[in-house]
């Protein structure tokens, strides 16, 4: 039996209550369909037979997309066609849904393709299927989210790329009913000109205000030099910090002049403040008031 027919078989069945249609492949018959006994009902491919469908169309809207060997459509506004796994038992385990409004009409329009799979079976919503990701339609740039989903990337790559002239961002956010998030912090590769030598695309860390607004980038690093910059975007030294003031919270006295030490460590105490200037050799200048 040709695709053409099989298709004809199957609506005509359905259409009908026929069981026990023939299903064949090549010139002998593989099995014959019967009744689902699932709830709803349906046809039932036999058991351990296959479909295999193909095609040598291309993916074109103006031919209408002839390439799209499975097709489902919703035909009234708050219908959800769906494919489901089961288990052994018949239980739902996990779908993929596309469908346009709520189940419930006083939530917002949906308009997205969802992957489902079961809460955990001892849980507060045992066994039911929850959206785990959400990758909407109708949208210029698709706002992809995730559900009481942890993400692992295991020996690979969670790479943000993009163009010249556009920031690549890693957002913290505070999140909202209807799915709103305000941004909190970020970490960016900012759009600053690669010119070679390594230069552009410094590294920023941005701060936002409570309406989600960018206040400032407390801490940069650029890319050429590994300069750090504390309060400013352009550091000149390894540490570049833009304030009048740097604390060190804790007091600490070298127990002599030959203590342990790297160069370039400092301490205080009540009395002075010291200097390592070499391997194990400290150096201190007095403090006094005025």
């Amino acid at each position: 039996m040709k695709l053409t027919g099989l298709v004809i078989s199957l609506v005509a069945g359905a259409a009908l209550g026929i069981s026990g249609m023939a299903f064949a492949g090549g010139n002998e018959t593989a099995g014959t369909f019967q009744d689902s006994s699932l709830p709803g009902g349906g046809l039932e491919v036999p058991h351990n037979d296959r479909i295999h469908l193909s095609t040598d169309q291309q993916w074109i809207s103006s031919e209408g997309h002839l390439s799209d060997l499975i097709r489902l459509q919703w035909t009234k506004d708050r219908a959800k066609p769906a494919i489901a796994w089961l288990d052994e038992n018949g239980k739902d385990k996990a779908a993929i849904i596309a469908h346009a409004k709520a189940n419930n009409p006083e939530q917002h329009d949906h308009n997205h393709m969802s992957f489902e799979t079961t809460m955990a079976p001892e849980g507060k919503n045992a066994n039911e299927l929850f959206t785990r990701l959400e990758i909407p339609f109708d949208q210029d740039v698709a706002e992809i989210r995730t559900h009481s989903s942890n993400f692992n990337v295991m020996d690979g790559i969670l790479r943000i790329a993009g163009t010249g002239g556009v920031n690549r961002d890693l957002t913290w956010a505070k999140s909202d009913d209807g799915n709103v998030t305000t941004p909190r912090w970020a970490m960016r590769a900012d759009t600053s000109e690669e010119t070679g030598g390594n230069a552009g695309s410094n590294l920023q860390i941005i701060r936002y205000s409570d309406d989600g607004k960018a206040l400032d980038n407390p801490l940069t690093i650029n890319r050429s030099s590994g300069n750090i910059g504390i309060g400013n975007s352009d550091p000149t030294t390894k540490l570049d910090v833009s304030d009048d003031s740097i604390r060190i919270r804790k007091s600490m006295t070298p127990a002599s002049s030959t203590a342990p030490g790297e160069v370039g460590e400092m301490a205080w105490d009540d009395g002075y403040v010291y200097v390592c200037v070499a391997p194990h050799t400290w150096k201190r200048t007095a403090l006094s008031s005025w």
